[in-house]
């Protein structure tokens, strides 16, 4: 049963050191190919650093080792995260309900002007594909391999998408199966330094995630 409070999951990195396996209790770190991960220790803060190899097929997850349903209660991922080069690259950032942790695949491809949902099960998330003929971060949903809502082939972020530079994202999927997608950037920052997150995509109409399946949280 559902334990009827906040339950919070995460790390800040601070004790990585070249190991998936040291990333904390809540996070589980596989993926396909040579994936490695380690410590970045020239930069402030706690940061990852994710390598993978040169084919299309090879990636690096992060996620939990819980998966968690909507109907009980709003699901919120909170991610930051930059990228070394804007060249040969695909990111995913979001919930999805299949997620193979042998050969774990994109839940969203973004090709020309095309978006795949790949797998059976729900995705609401990020997505950011240089197979597109313009780079940008999309906002989509879908569910058994296609498209639900309004998402169809995603709704643009319009955001710079310069290398080394550092993004924000906010994805949440709601009690009744309703998402949101939310992204900043390091051009657009509040005084703090935190970054000012703006609505890329609010999916509320038409077919939704079922509120039954289990999703996990995702940054590939």
């Amino acid at each position: 049963m559902p334990q009827g409070r906040l339950i919070h999951g995460g790390s800040d990195f601070l004790g990585a050191n070249g190991s998936a396996a040291v990333l904390g209790p809540d996070i589980s770190a596989f993926g396909v190919g040579t994936e490695t991960y380690a410590a970045t220790i020239d930069e402030s803060g706690g940061i990852l650093a994710l390598g993978t190899g040169a084919t299309d097929a090879d990636n690096a997850v992060l996620t939990t080792t819980a998966k968690f349903a909507p109907r009980d209660g709003k699901m919120v991922l909170n991610a930051r995260f930059k990228y070394d080069a804007a060249t040969t690259l695909a990111i995913f950032c979001g919930w999805t309900e299949t997620l193979d942790t042998t050969t774990p695949v994109m839940p969203l491809e973004f090709a020309t002007s095309t978006m795949t949902y790949n797998g059976t099960g729900g995705i609401l998330g990020l997505s950011l594909d240089t197979g597109g003929t313009t780079l940008d971060f999309r906002a989509a949903m879908g569910d058994g391999g296609a498209a639900i809502s309004d998402s169809s082939n995603g709704t643009r972020a319009n955001i710079t998408t310069t290398a080394d530079r550092w993004f924000e994202a906010t994805v949440i999927l709601n009690e009744d199966g309703s998402g949101e997608c939310w992204l900043g950037d390091v051009g657009h920052a509040f005084s703090d330094g935190t970054l000012k997150s703006r609505l890329i995509k609010r999916f509320s109409t038409g077919t939704l995630l079922t509120t039954t399946d289990l999703f996990f949280p995702c940054l590939m």
